[in-house]
């Protein structure tokens, strides 16, 4: 395999990371060394954590000073471009495509298992005051913290604002902007982001979807 094959495998792996547990034995064997250096550095220059069978493209963006810590659950994937500041705790098996924006404010970001978050999502767990009597720039900030369950889909270019949940396996089309809680098993779509329906075979509770960690 030519070096300049072997950086073109890099760069389509980064941004399509999807395919790194697919590889084939012989490119495993470069990639999994690869890997393992990468991971190695980020948790030698912040406070970030990696589970077992990881990818991390070299081009994402890993912020994490001490009491920001990032944690990332076994299998999990980090795309090229992304930009991570914790605190945040990706579960297993999930899946941030490039160019997600997750911010982590004081409260943190929680994503459960399962879980794909598209290109170029941003979830921002702070905000600003708004009081007329000084500058934005001057107003206190709050943060209450998002909480992403587990086997949700985010569609490209989703926004969620501070203070929301997302229960599990809710999905949420491309281009909403979430601003307040989604049930479990809802489909929602549009800004800000409505109830349009629910996943097929969802399991009825009480007449309706299950609601945020309870079971059906």
């Amino acid at each position: 395999m030519s070096d300049f094959y072997r950086e073109q495998h890099k760069l389509r792996l980064a941004y399509m990371p999807w395919l790194y547990p697919r590889l084939k034995p012989r490119h495993r064997a470069w990639a999994e060394p690869w890997q393992t250096q990468l991971q190695q550095q980020w948790s030698s220059l912040e406070t970030v954590h990696f589970g077992v069978h990881c990818f991390v493209a070299p081009q994402a963006r890993l912020f994490a000073e001490p009491g920001r810590d990032i944690q990332v659950g076994d299998g999990s994937h980090i795309a090229a471009d992304c930009v991570l500041h914790g605190p945040l705790r990706l579960g297993a098996s999930v899946s941030l495509n490039h160019h997600v924006t997750l911010e982590g404010g004081a409260a943190g970001i929680e994503i459960g298992d399962h879980t794909r978050v598209a290109a170029y999502c941003t979830l921002y767990a702070f905000d600003h005051g708004m009081d007329a009597a000084a500058l934005v720039r001057e107003q206190p900030v709050r943060s209450r913290g998002i909480r992403i369950g587990r086997d949700v889909w985010l569609g490209a270019r989703v926004g969620v604002v501070d203070g929301v949940t997302i229960g599990d396996h809710a999905v949420v089309g491309m281009g909403s902007v979430v601003t307040r809680d989604v049930p479990a098993w809802t489909i929602v779509a549009g800004n800000p982001a409505r109830v349009i329906g629910h996943r097929p075979g969802a399991p009825t509770y009480r007449g309706g979807a299950p609601r945020h960690g309870e079971t059906p």
